[in-house]
């Protein structure tokens, strides 16, 4: 396997605890066993004499759905003294761009920092000042590249190399799969915390395996890093074949359905129509005022594969059009293998500039952050159709898929 001059580099000091040999009958049943539960299983023996601190939220749970840690602070066998909360913190109190602040969790009694809008020498103070030896990183991903938490871990690990930590993620399924990368790479100038790297929009990767590629590619000077991996995970798999809980990653992201067109829908964000917050559908049902059933039949003429839209009526309780009933549709996956969230986004962007002539982006051009250039908002304004847009972006994304080929950890 071809190495990078910078995964050659990171290959002296990253150590993937590799998976153990499933049981008899493991995969033929299901049974997915995540990084934190090989962890425990060992009796933490990776933790052994180290002073831990979590980067976690609540979807850092068991199957029996209790958090990691409120079972790692009640067993003796590791020493927990530290939580770093996320975007929405810790016990995932806050909405989008929000965090929970400094307080000591009444639960444990232990001490919880944020980490949100931290990074560099100012995170790497955060860890100093916690006292921890290793930083573990366990938080369920949604698969798109400007969900944050993949940023969170991006940041987490360069402070770590920064104050001298160890630095441990503990692998979570990507919930639509790991088969392929999808969409625009982000160009380096337009970085921001929905985008540090080069990545493709939706990028097929596990937490463990973008761990490895950032330390192999984008950070100034590695961690030492160590990545706990799942058993039962094929890279086929949608987040139901898991057989684990679905605990919201976000407030936004309520179920598995959602990050299913998120890596798509969530384009709108970067428009004046309603990406579907403030309903129970969010990135399902997109819509504005004076949007009729136009969108939908425009949406379904052209045939995409996996997917039909419905002319749907809605009224969101918060966000965009707060309170007003708006027109749009909903969008229904019915082919889960066969469905292109990215493309159906692009579509969507396409047909609903071409039916409605209230047809805005946000003014300050906030769908550049989102697809990581200006590409596809000029030519769709240029009136590109959906093919052309996403023909644009092959080239880059088919350098991205060798890159990220090297890092890949499952099959």
């Amino acid at each position: 396997m071809r190495l990078s001059r910078r995964g050659l580099l990171a290959s002296a000091t990253v150590v993937a605890v590799p998976p153990a040999p499933a049981p008899a009958g493991a995969e033929r049943h299901g049974r997915l066993r995540t990084g934190f539960e090989r962890l425990a299983a060992d009796g933490y023996a990776l933790l052994e004499g180290q002073r831990v601190g979590v980067v976690t939220n609540p979807t850092g749970i068991t199957k029996d759905v209790r958090h990691i840690v409120d079972v790692m602070h009640a067993d003796p066998r590791v020493r927990l003294t530290a939580v770093f909360g996320p975007e929405h913190g810790f016990r995932g109190t806050a909405q989008a761009g929000g965090s929970e602040g400094r307080y000591d969790d009444p639960a444990t009694g232990l001490p919880v920092y944020d980490t949100y809008l931290k990074s560099g020498r100012p995170l790497a103070d955060v860890f100093t000042a916690s006292g921890v030896d290793t930083v573990v990183f366990d938080i369920q991903d949604a698969g798109a590249r400007f969900y944050t938490y993949i940023w969170t871990l991006y940041d987490c690990m360069e402070a770590a190399q920064l104050a001298g930590k160890r630095f441990v993620v503990l692998d979570r399924p990507n919930p639509v799969t790991g088969r392929s990368a999808q969409g625009p790479v982000m160009h380096k100038e337009f970085a921001s915390f929905v985008g540090r790297e080069p990545i493709a929009q939706a990028h097929g990767m596990t937490v463990a395996e973008l761990a490895r590629l950032f330390n192999g590619e984008f950070l100034s000077a590695p961690v030492a890093l160590e990545t706990v991996l799942m058993t039962g995970w094929k890279r086929s798999d949608f987040y139901d074949a898991a057989g684990l809980p679905w605990v919201p990653p976000s407030p936004n992201m309520p179920t598995p359905d959602t990050a299913l067109v998120y890596s798509g829908t969530c384009l709108f964000e970067g428009t004046n129509l309603s990406e579907g917050r403030g309903t129970t559908r969010p990135f399902e049902l997109l819509g504005a005022e004076g949007v009729d059933g136009r969108w939908a039949a425009a949406a379904n003429e052209l045939g995409l594969p996996g997917v039909r839209f419905r002319e749907a009526y809605f009224a969101p309780t918060f966000s965009k059009f707060q309170g007003k009933t708006i027109g749009g549709v909903q969008i229904h996956v019915h082919d889960r293998d066969a469905y292109d969230p990215v493309r159906t986004g692009i579509a969507l962007l396409v047909t609903a500039k071409k039916v409605w002539s209230g047809f805005g982006w946000r003014s300050d051009n906030w769908i550049d952050k989102l697809t990581g250039s200006t590409r596809v908002r000029t030519t769709i304004d240029a009136g590109a159709g959906a093919d052309e847009v996403v023909a644009g972006w092959q080239e880059e994304l088919a350098a991205f898929r060798r890159i990220r080929k090297e890092y890949l950890l499952y099959r």
